[in-house]
């Protein structure tokens, strides 16, 4: 399993964050590659030639692309510190809640985020449904994936970041500890724990790239 590792990611990306919370879960070594999308490499370009985005980890000269596809190759590969539970339902339940934090949570952000008015007055209401599933799912939990972080945990962890920096960008509270509070304890759990903690993008840096985007939104809006 000496097989060189090499991630190509954006320093804002979340689905990059999940790969790099994996590997280091997994305690493996890796490469950082860091792509400007805007400029893309012949390399990016070579190893994901069909979607053309980031991120993508390289193992051994062989690309996986999309970020819970990688997930699971990773999981699969490196048994220590598993990701997803051992049981069949368990596992099928946790790719349910992985799917659900993309398909669903995830859109519904993004409505926010890149809408004004009444749109965004939707997606406000769309996202608070979506955080009321995820707070069910939290009942009697620490973590998504139990005592310790899991497949779920690092599928949604971007929320524990993205959220409170759109909150501070547009004004607009989504995740209060009056609310949701096991999912805001989890945020705060979650966004903690060193592995974790260490590998935030600068808050700066993102507060500035989605006020960019909010009055890009207010822009098209006008």
């Amino acid at each position: 399993m000496g097989e060189e590792l090499k991630l190509f990611r954006t320093w804002s990306t979340p689905f990059a964050l999940r790969i790099v919370w994996a590997l280091k879960l997994k305690g493996l070594e890796y490469d950082t590659v860091y792509e400007d999308l805007a400029n893309k490499s012949p390399q990016l370009l070579e190893y994901n030639p069909v979607h053309k985005k980031v991120p993508v980890l390289v193992h051994g000269g062989k690309p996986i692309a999309e970020s819970l596809v990688i997930l699971e190759y990773i999981d699969e590969m490196w048994k220590q510190n598993p990701l997803l539970p051992q049981d069949p339902y368990q596992r099928a339940a946790a790719r349910f809640w992985a799917k659900f934090g993309d398909d669903k949570v995830l859109e519904s952000i993004r409505k926010v985020l890149m809408n004004q008015g009444k749109v965004r007055e939707e997606g406000v209401e769309e996202a608070l449904e979506n955080m009321k599933h995820l707070e069910g799912e939290l009942e009697g939990k620490r973590f998504f994936g139990g005592e310790a972080i899991g497949f779920v945990d690092i599928a949604v962890g971007w929320l524990a970041n993205i959220v409170s920096v759109m909150e501070e960008v547009i004004g607009v509270e989504l995740i209060t500890e009056q609310r949701f509070p096991l999912l805001w304890k989890w945020i705060h759990e979650f966004a903690a724990a060193p592995i974790i903690n260490e590998t935030w993008p600068p808050r700066d840096k993102l507060v500035a790239r989605y006020q960019a985007i909010d009055q890009a939104s207010m822009s098209k809006q006008a």
